[in-house]
């Protein structure tokens, strides 16, 4: 089997106030059909960078992403975006906010209509249909937008930090819906997150991405069988390896933000 994605020595440099940034360097990185993959480390270390390119928002200043074998050079509907601010339109319904890409993409009345029936009950929404964005709580909005990426049935889920800003609980909820989602249709993801649990409790590889420049300080492997325990011996022995491997990005962070004061 050929990977899907295919990541070859990316770079990206961003010019800011007269200074270059590097924040990404020397990326490689190959994901397989179907596989669930979570980018992990601190603020800083270029997950959404790395993401963006993937998506074709923001391409790359070296090297290359491909995707079933074609160079991204922009956005595409082989690859679906979910934001952790919903993105959703507030002056749609629900339904209607699931059913504007299928809009756009021209699709006869009688099949908008009949998908859009089908996500709103995979996701529990039936009975928000006629509700607008602003009367729906996080975890209801962050459910209309996964809903409205799957309509578009785009083979490759991109998903940055979409739970970040939610509850506890309904994090716990979301996390389950999506991974009952990926069971049921195998998409490809690519799932950015800062939480060590959230990376062990999704993902089948975590990249542990070094602050600033990004590049891949580890690749791990998470071999238990999914519904994970987070109380159980392995999930919390893994939580320990990542959490070394975290923080010494997030030490090397915070002594990087310190400021040295000049001599006298």
């Amino acid at each position: 089997m050929q990977p899907q994605i295919h990541i070859s020595k990316v770079g990206k440099v961003f010019s800011t106030s007269g200074r270059e940034v590097v924040a990404l360097d020397d990326i490689n990185l190959e994901v397989m059909p179907g596989e669930f993959i979570c980018l992990l480390g601190p603020s800083g270390c270029g997950k959404s960078t790395l993401l963006n390119a993937i998506a074709g928002f923001s391409l790359p200043t070296a090297g290359s992403v491909i995707v079933d074998g074609r160079p991204v050079q922009a956005p595409g509907p082989d690859r679906g975006m979910v934001f952790q601010e919903y993105a959703l339109f507030p002056w749609m319904t629900v339904e209607k906010n699931i059913a504007f890409g299928l809009e756009i993409k021209k699709q006869p009345k009688a099949r908008i209509k009949e998908k859009v029936s089908a996500l709103l009950e995979m996701l529990n929404l039936q009975d928000f249909r006629d509700r607008y964005p602003k009367d729906l709580s996080g975890g209801m909005r962050q459910r209309v937008a996964i809903a409205r990426v799957l309509a578009l049935d785009s083979p490759i889920l991109l998903m940055d930090e979409p739970f970040g800003a939610l509850d506890s609980l309904t994090r716990r909820n979301l996390q389950d819906e999506l991974l009952r989602i990926w069971t049921e249709f195998r998409k490809t993801i690519i799932f950015v997150t800062h939480s060590i649990e959230e990376s062990i409790y999704l993902a089948d590889r975590i990249v542990v991405m070094t602050y600033r420049p990004g590049t891949i300080k580890k690749i791990v492997s998470v071999s238990m069988p999914r519904q994970r325990d987070p109380s159980s011996v392995e999930f919390n022995n893994l939580k320990k390896e990542l959490a070394l491997l975290v923080m010494e990005e997030q030490t090397r962070h915070n002594q990087n933000e310190i400021k040295v004061p000049a001599a006298d």
